[in-house]
C-alpha cells in the first residue's frame, strides 16, 4: 500500500506551452537517483488521480523536482500546471524503481538515451554522481522534438564540467535541423551507425551498457536494434545483459 504524504507546492516552471517542472518540498524517505514517486491530486468531483514521475533532483537536495509534459484534456497534467506556490497535493512517502546506477554493471561506456522528460532521471543520477566511478565514458544522449525543448542542457552542460572529459552530450532534434545536433530519431541514427560516427564511441557488447528512457516507441525500436543488429542483450536483475530500459507513460 502506497503511504501518502503532504507535499507544498514550492514553484512551477514553465519552459515552453507543453513542457512544465514542478517544485515540491516533503518530508518523503531517502531514494536512489532514477527512482520515482507517485503523485496525487483531488478532482472537481473529490475523486484522487495519480501518476508516476521521476525525481530531477539528486536525492541530497530537500527541492523535489518533476519534469511534466502538458497533455491537452489531460487531467493531471493540466492541474498541476496551474498550482500555485503554497498549494498542497500528495506525493507517496517512499520511491520506486530500478533506473538506478546500482542496478547497472561494470563496463567501459556507459550510455543514457533519454527522450523528452525523461531527461529526468538521467539529471538525478549525474546530479547526484554516486557510483558513476564505475564507468570510463559516460555518453548522454538528449532527444527532443524541437531545439527550444532542450530545457535541461544548461543543468548539463554545467555537470559536465564536474565530469570533465568523462561526460559527453549530444543532442537529437527529431523534427528540426539545429546547430550541433543531429536530426531524427534514435533507432535510426544507430541503425545506420550515425549517432557513433559522431561521437566517437562504438556501441559492442564487450564495452558498453545501454540505459533507455522514454517514449514507449523509441525504446522498444532502439532494443530491437540493439539485439538484431549489435548482438547486446537486455539487462535483468537476475541475468547480466547491456540493456536497462524504463517506458515513459
Amino acid at each position: 500500500m502506497t503511504q501518502w504524504i503532504n507535499a507544498k507546492v514550492i514553484k512551477v516552471k514553465k519552459w515552453t506551452e507543453r513542457l512544465f517542472s514542478i517544485i515540491l518540498n516533503a518530508p518523503i524517505q531517502e531514494f536512489y537517483a532514477g527512482q520515482f514517486a507517485k503523485l496525487a491530486i483531488k478532482t472537481p468531483e473529490n475523486k484522487y488521480i495519480k501518476r508516476v514521475y521521476s525525481y530531477v533532483n539528486a536525492p541530497y537536495d530537500k527541492n523535489l523536482e518533476f519534469f511534466i509534459t502538458l497533455i491537452p484534456n489531460g487531467v493531471m497534467s493540466n492541474q498541476l500546471y496551474h498550482l500555485t506556490t503554497g498549494e498542497e497535493i500528495l506525493i507517496s512517502k517512499t520511491a520506486s524503481g530500478f533506473f538506478t546506477i546500482k542496478e547497472i554493471p561494470t563496463c567501459n561506456t556507459l550510455w543514457m538515451m533519454a527522450t523528452g522528460t525523461a531527461i529526468g532521471p538521467f539529471c538525478s543520477i549525474l546530479q547526484e554522481g554516486s557510483g558513476l566511478e564505475k564507468f570510463k565514458k559516460i555518453i548522454l544522449i538528449y532527444a527532443v522534438k524541437y531545439a527550444h525543448e532542450l530545457v535541461y542542457l544548461p543543468l548539463i552542460k554545467n555537470l559536465q564540467k564536474k565530469y570533465n572529459n568523462k561526460l559527453l552530450i549530444q543532442t537529437i532534434t527529431s523534427q528540426e535541423q539545429h546547430t550541433n545536433s543531429l536530426t531524427g530519431r534514435i533507432p535510426a541514427l544507430i541503425n545506420q551507425h550515425i549517432l557513433e560516427k559522431t561521437v566517437g564511441y562504438e556501441i559492442c557488447p564487450k564495452t558498453s551498457h545501454i540505459m533507455l528512457c522514454g517514449n514507449p516507441n523509441m525504446v522498444k525500436d532502439t532494443q530491437s536494434i540493439l539485439i538484431k543488429k549489435r548482438n547486446l542483450k537486455k539487462h535483468l536483475r537476475r541475468i547480466s545483459g547491456h540493456i536497462s530500459s524504463e517506458n515513459y507513460w
